[in-house]
Order: C-alpha cells, then structure tokens, then sequence
C-alpha cells in the first residue's frame, strides 16, 4: 500500500487519503458526520474514499445514529458520553473544541445575562446546552428554564428571555437588535471559570464490540487522524474555498474562526477540559473510555 506524507505534498487532501482504501472493510464504514464549516477540517477528502459513507446529521442526531446501528462512528456532543443509553468510547483523532472564544455558540440576550432565566435553545446541540446550564450554575448560582426550538423557526420571545445559537447560524441569524444587547461567547465564559480547553464534539462508537467491528473503527480511525492533520495545514484554502457555502460573510472571517479560534486535535489538555467538564454537567467521575487505535 502507498501512503502518500500530506506534509511534503502539494496535492489534494483527497489524493493524500487514497490508498488508504484497501485498509478498510469489504462494507463501507459508515460515519455519522456534521455539516459545518467548522466540521471541514476534520471530514475533508473522507467523502472520497469508496469504502467509507458519510452520513450527515446534526449534532444532536448523531448519537442516536451509533445507537441504531445506522453508522459505525460518529461526531458526538461530548455530553453523550453520559447521557446516551449504551456506554460509548472516544475515538481519539479528532475534536471540535477552543480555548477561549469560539465564535459560534453564543447566548444572546436583551437583558444582563444575571437576569436571565429562561433561554431558548438551539435544539443542534446536547453539549453547548450542558455548557450553558454549567456556566449559570458556577457564576450565577441559577438553574435556567431551558426551551428547545428548532433554528430554521424563529422562536416566540417574550420577557426577558434569551437565545442560544450554535453554528454558522450564529454568524448569519436574523435575531432582533434588541436581543443582541449583551452577547455570551460560551467557549471563552468557559476558558475564563477553568483556565481550560472546552470539547464540544469528539468521535464516539459503542464501548461493547466484536473484533470485526474494532478492526473496523481502527483503521478507520487512522484514515480520520491522517485527514484531521492534512487538512489543519490547508485552514486557509477551506476558508477561502467554502465560506460562502455555509453563509459566512467573508473569508477572513472564516479563516480566523478556524485558524485562531478552534482546535481540532484531542490532546492532553482537552482531556483534562472534557472530564471537568463532565463532572460539572453530569457528576460523571468514572474514567472515560478511548479506542486504542494507534
């Protein structure tokens, strides 16, 4: 098998990803994944390869999907770690996360944050609504009303209600002015209490597997850390080729967003961040569980 080294090529990510192929199974892997810009780094070129499926959904779906049997693996809220109905492992290749702002899960409010006590909550996402009620816990000793909504259907705000968006919506909504008053950047309000990365989603498959199953996770998610490490050193070209797909505004935008702001790689430090985290949300204290996939 040639495996081209991204580092000392020129070529496409999806050249640099084939013939990793043959190291799949005869079955396409199916991977559940997250249509966001800020998704790209992680999933760029794997749409390519013929013995992998990617299977889009929101955050919030995915690990519904694992649980289905309708993929293999998927990108996860960190949060479904706890919360989902069969122990679930991390495939440690790749993450969506920061250390201080993220940009794109923000809480929106016409009122300071102190009083508020109901927010409406992009229904995307499980981890950055664990996040919020953490935040307003340790800072605010309060335990928000939380009101789902569906973000393609503007929510009914009454009062002093806020808002929490996820995503590109954040960077294209057409929230009232009133409401963008007093704006929260949940990654940094975060960095800012622990001194910490924040993880908002990481690759997750069931902990309990037969060996056919593992095999197929692990060269899997070989494919997966050497897609993560080609595309990070191109951040700049998915900015500027794909911004306007996902609705950002302008390219310089979306570069800082991925260059400067988010982090993609799950090392030591964004451990330490999700298992505090998951104490915080959840009094989750047992030792989380990683694929060996080295």
């Amino acid at each position: 098998m040639s495996i081209v080294d991204p580092s000392t090529t020129t070529s496409s990510p999806e050249d640099a990803l084939h013939g990793l192929e043959d190291v799949l199974h005869p079955r396409p892997t199916r991977v559940g994944v997250v249509n966001y810009i800020n998704t790209l780094p992680l999933i760029t070129g794997l749409d390519r390869l013929e013995g992998m499926t990617l299977v889009p959904e929101v955050p919030s779906r995915q690990i519904d999907m694992i649980l289905s049997g309708e993929v293999d693996f998927a990108l996860c809220s960190v949060i479904d770690i706890v919360h989902a109905e069969q122990p679930m492992s991390v495939v440690p290749v790749g993450m969506l996360g920061c250390a201080g702002p993220t940009l794109t899960v923000r809480l929106f409010s016409s009122v300071p944050f102190r009083d508020v006590r109901r927010v409406h909550c992009d229904s995307d996402s499980h981890t950055s609504v664990a996040l919020l009620k953490v935040l307003y816990r340790e800072r605010y000793e309060c335990d928000l009303e939380i009101v789902p909504f569906d973000a393609s259907v503007p929510p009914v705000i009454t009062g002093d209600d806020a808002v929490l968006l996820i995503g590109d919506k954040v960077v294209n909504h057409s929230l009232p002015q009133a409401l963008t008053a007093h704006e929260m950047d949940l990654g940094e309000a975060w960095f800012e209490m622990t001194s910490l990365p924040f993880v908002f989603a990481t690759w997750l498959c069931r902990r309990e597997l037969v060996e056919e199953e593992r095999r197929r996770i692990v060269n899997a998610a070989r494919i997966l850390d050497r897609a993560r490490r080609r595309n990070t050193d191109r951040l700049d070209s998915i900015a500027v080729s794909r911004n306007r797909e996902f609705g950002w505004p302008d390219a310089s935008l979306a570069r800082h967003y991925l260059d400067d702001l988010l982090r993609f790689e799950l090392d030591d430090q964004a451990i330490l961040g999700m298992t505090t985290f998951l104490k915080l949300a959840a009094r989750h204290t047992e030792p989380i569980s990683f694929i060996d996939w080295s």
